[in-house]
């Protein structure tokens, strides 16, 4: 191992101390051997042979033996059982600027954080500011921070992909000679993450076309500006995302665009479909033999073999070429179809807005009535209600009910689910809501039947009426808990408790790909922006984008009902 190699070890050993909570002393002294070795001209393998290593100041025998076996080996058990001690995710928030050893320890032992995606959901939803010295400046200087790395990141969430996306077709749409055009590829299908984005332009000029969009002023790096007379070019842009345009004549760019959005699975079973009806599919669109058939858009193709048009969102190749030749594929739902929001957070406990901010800003959206559902009282790092904290926001709830007249407010909590599956409130005070969702958010690291049965006990609890965030995944970020979600999903479908689809970018947790097998069992979902300001009701459209590609249609989404039907349904859960 070189010198720089050694320092280097050095240097990450005392990061490692210091994350772990070690003695300052000790964390300083292998920061002072990484400083010394750094300054020296000399050999390190003839010090460390001829025993000289340990002359020199601030290296003791410990040190230098350890020195020494790096030299000789290129390994440290000590290194490697650091290593093992402090969740990995740790080193790369030292990235973020402004967040030194002492603040990423503390962020991780008080809020549990280990990874950019936690820390970018905790600062984007304020849950920072509960600790000693993190105040408003600093969580925006975080979030500047993981922007920034955010830049030179391989994958992107849904909403960011999407943003950056939009912005880009609209430029691209605007450049002369583009006829139209349109986003493929994931982001069009939806997916949660996306690692670049397709677009497809008609022109007439595709060498011009594609040399003017590499010079875009969101563009900061060409890829592949593509050989001369070529049809397709890649970016970087700005946001760091990669772009590539395919750009095709008109009477192509409806099979193109197809072909590109896919996914591979969809695009296989469909050239199949293709085949048994004596056609051929390609990625320029359809033929019988060697004449085209012509197809002025996607709809004309789907339509060419007899299928119904396959939303873009369900091209996954699960069981949706079938769906559209039966005649069978569902009326997904639109973000129209959504009458209310519910789970949002306000003052009350981490939420940035007012109760009464968010209820008009929810009203001024069209929506007749707003959940709000802020912590329960263990959730101490989120502000949690305590029983006093919660009689307060129901007279205040009350009082402003009266003044919107139109427009409800429920009296609802996000209520901790504790780790033996109880909730976080006595049933006295449980009875005084009018909706619970319950949700889990500490010891996630239970063995997976011990975390099936915590949810499986909040599922069997008469007050329980929603299961938030039913995997506590954080996209990018953080994996989903072990457990068994199909025996939860279906004692919440046998009991009608609703499973939320929470749309925060962060999470769209319930997968998309649990949603259709959990409405087709009569389970309810609802789609819930978990807000924590006003601007976060919007995440909503996430939701239902997620939503719509697991197949979900409105007779199932709780707060797709009116406000009437709303609370039948909720009075109907106490009942039982």
């Amino acid at each position: 191992m070189t010198k720089r190699e050694v320092v280097d070890t050095l240097e990450e050993i005392a990061v490692l101390l210091e994350l772990a909570g070690e003695n300052a002393f000790k964390t300083r002294a292998y920061a002072n051997a990484a400083r010394t070795l750094q300054g020296l001209d000399r050999d390190l393998a003839e010090l460390t042979a001829s025993g000289e290593l340990r002359e020199l100041k601030g290296i003791g025998p410990a040190l230098a033996e350890k020195i020494g076996t790096l030299v000789a080996t290129g390994r440290l058990p000590y290194l490697e059982e650091l290593r093992a001690r402090v969740p990995p995710g740790l080193l790369e928030l030292l990235r973020v600027p402004g967040l030194g050893p002492k603040r990423v320890r503390e962020v991780h032992a008080k809020l549990g954080i280990a990874s950019l995606a936690e820390l970018e959901y905790a600062a984007e939803s304020r849950a920072l500011q509960e600790l000693e010295g993190f105040g408003e400046k600093l969580q925006d200087k975080i979030l500047e921070g993981i922007a920034a790395l955010k830049r030179h990141a391989d994958r992107f969430l849904l909403s960011d992909a999407l943003a950056m996306g939009e912005e880009i077709l609209a430029a691209v749409a605007a450049l002369p000679g583009a006829r139209r055009a349109a986003i493929a590829g994931s982001l069009r299908r939806r997916c949660e993450t996306v690692g670049n984005v397709d677009l497809v332009a008609a022109t007439d000029d595709a060498p011009a076309l594609l040399a003017a969009f590499a010079a875009l002023p969101a563009v900061a790096e060409v890829l592949a500006p593509g050989p001369a007379g070529g049809s397709e070019a890649a970016v970087r842009l700005e946001g760091g995302l990669r772009v590539r345009l395919r750009a095709v004549p008109e009477p192509d760019f409806a099979g193109v665009l197809r072909y590109l959005t896919g996914s591979r699975e969809h695009d296989e079973a469909l050239r199949a479909h293709a085949a048994g009806l004596g056609l051929e599919l390609d990625e320029r669109g359809l033929r019988r033999g060697s004449a085209p058939v012509a197809a002025a858009d996607e709809d004309a193709i789907f339509a060419a073999l007899g299928l119904a048009a396959i939303p873009p969102e369900l091209r996954e190749g699960r069981g949706e070429i079938a769906a559209a030749a039966a005649g069978a594929l569902p009326r997904l739902l639109e973000p129209g179809d959504l009458r209310g929001v519910l789970h949002v957070h306000s003052t009350y406990s981490d939420g940035v807005d007012t109760v009464r901010g968010m209820a008009l800003a929810a009203r001024a959206r069209g929506y007749r009535y707003l959940g709000v559902c802020d912590h329960s009282q263990s959730a101490r790092y989120a502000g949690g209600m305590l029983a006093a904290d919660v009689r307060r926001q129901h007279e205040e709830i009350d009082r402003l009910n009266e003044e919107l007249g139109d427009f409800r407010v429920l009296k609802g909590v996000e209520c901790d689910i504790l780790a033996d599956g109880t909730l976080d409130y006595p049933a006295e005070v449980l009875a005084s809501f009018e909706l619970v969702v319950g949700s889990v958010h500490s010891r996630f690291g239970l063995g997976e039947a011990e975390m099936t049965q915590r949810l499986l006990r909040a599922v069997a609890n008469p007050f329980l009426d929603v299961l938030g965030h039913p995997t506590g995944r954080l996209l990018l970020g953080r994996a989903a808990y072990a457990l068994d979600l199909g025996a939860v999903c279906a004692a919440a479908a046998e009991r009608g408790v609703a499973v939320e689809i929470n749309a925060n970018p962060h999470r769209l947790d319930l997968d998309w790909r649990e949603v259709r097998g959990f409405q087709a069992r009569g389970g309810w979902i609802g789609i819930h922006p978990d807000a924590h300001r006003t601007e976060g009701l919007d995440d909503v459209r996430f939701g239902v984008m997620a939503a719509r590609k697991g197949w979900a249609t409105r007779d199932r989404v709780l707060n797709a009902l009116s406000l009437e039907e709303l609370l039948a349904w909720l009075r109907a859960r106490r009942a039982r």
